[in-house]
């Protein structure tokens, strides 16, 4: 294992293994249309279904922030996983449309209350010139978990549905039985009476609140490439198996570059890094628009994968890093909902204009938003290092 990598503390293993375990059952979500197809369910009562799954995934963080401050970052991951489980038996056996949207809503919620307290987690205990690494593992292990997760849910469902609900609950229950049995939690600063325990303090950082949404803009042309890049292959007169290629690409290359890209790039200072990587996602994006060819498109995903591996565990170790240490949990999940109000805009307001406006308008449109954002996120490396060493003085 690289350097990078080395001297990190068990409970930052112990929660690598546990997320590996944890998205090798992620999926049911990519199958569920095929499900719900299955069972004779179409059109908008798919997209009502769906929709419920993205209202979770909005809901969850910001629940997850919160409880993970209230009571614990331990017990607020069981509460996900354990949720998460149930709501996956809930899914399987709803019997109509709106018991079925119930259980998506609750499922997408469920799951999405988990990241922010395993972040915070991650930040109380790993000190500042260590986060990005942690983080920048956590991410590998979601990565390598999705990959094989990829791979195994084709095979599991050609041999029926019901094995895809019965690997992600068992593979959450078993990652709550890791939280459960291995994880230690260690002691937190009791919250602040003036902060309280609401999102006040979040609402409060005007330096968060003007890195967030620079971050969300990035995280948004990231998204493109789950949600507007197989609508170009499709256009492209190319096969579905052909962007199926694609993403085994770019698991590939992060799996595989990722302990050592980090082990390069963590010792430089993390603002530059993160403009600079999230331009090369951008530009990868924006080669969407001239690719033509499966040449074309491997290319892209090549130029943005590497920007991808470039900033891995940056973003999450900012806003880490920003924190009081009590209200870490609400922080992350902050930094949580706006990646999810990312995808969610990308679902819309991407499709919206690949469709409305023409690729071109997206595509282009995406890589000069890109590039705005990561020049203007360089402009707070002074508030932002300031910020950070009046914290690591009071902390002294």
């Amino acid at each position: 294992m690289p350097s990078s990598f080395r001297g990190l503390p068990p409970l930052v293993w112990t929660l690598f293994a546990g997320t590996v375990v944890n998205r090798l059952g992620y999926l049911v979500t990519p199958f569920l249309v095929f499900l719900l197809a299955d069972r004779g369910i179409t059109g908008s009562d798919i997209s009502f279904v769906l929709g419920a799954l993205g209202a979770g995934n909005l809901l969850g963080p910001a629940i997850g922030g919160l409880l993970a401050d209230r009571i614990g970052r331990r017990p607020t991951m069981l509460i996900g996983l354990v949720g998460s489980a149930v709501a996956q038996g809930a899914l399987f056996l709803a019997p109509g449309i709106w018991t079925m949207a119930a259980a998506a809503l609750l499922l997408s919620t469920a799951g999405a209350t988990v990241g922010p307290a395993a972040y915070a987690l991650l930040a109380d205990a790993v000190d500042t010139g260590w986060r990005q690494r942690a983080y920048a593992l956590f991410g590998w292990g979601v990565n390598i978990g999705t990959a094989v997760a990829g791979v195994l849910g084709g095979f599991l469902a050609a041999h029926g549905y019901w094995l895809l609900f019965a690997v992600d609950a068992g593979t959450a229950l078993v990652y709550a039985t890791v939280v459960a049995t291995r994880l230690r939690e260690p002691a937190r600063t009791a919250p602040a009476k003036a902060a309280g325990l609401g999102y006040g303090v979040v609402l409060r950082d005007r330096l968060l609140l003007a890195l967030l949404p620079l971050l969300g803009i990035q995280l948004f042309v990231y998204s493109l490439t789950e949600v507007a890049l197989p609508l170009a292959v499709r256009d492209s007169g190319l096969s579905p198996a052909v962007y199926g290629a694609l993403a085994a690409v770019n698991a590939v290359l992060v799996v595989a570059l990722q302990p050592f890209v980090t082990a390069r790039l963590s010792g430089l200072p993390q603002l530059p890094v993160q403009a600079a990587g999230s331009a090369l996602i951008a530009a990868g994006v924006a080669l969407t628009g001239l690719a033509d060819s499966v040449t074309g498109y491997v290319v892209s995903v090549v130029v943005w994968s590497l920007g991808e591996v470039a900033v891995a565990g940056i973003a999450a170790s900012l806003v880490a890093d920003l924190a009081p240490a009590d209200a870490r949990g609400r922080y992350q999940g902050a930094f949580s909902w706006t990646w999810g109000m990312s995808r969610f805009a990308a679902l819309t307001l991407g499709v919206a204009l690949y469709t409305g406006a023409g690729a071109a308008a997206l595509w282009w449109g995406s890589l000069a938003a890109g590039l705005l954002a990561a020049v203007t996120i360089l402009g707070l490396h002074t508030r932002i290092e300031a910020r950070t060493k009046q914290d690591h003085g009071l902390a002294a």
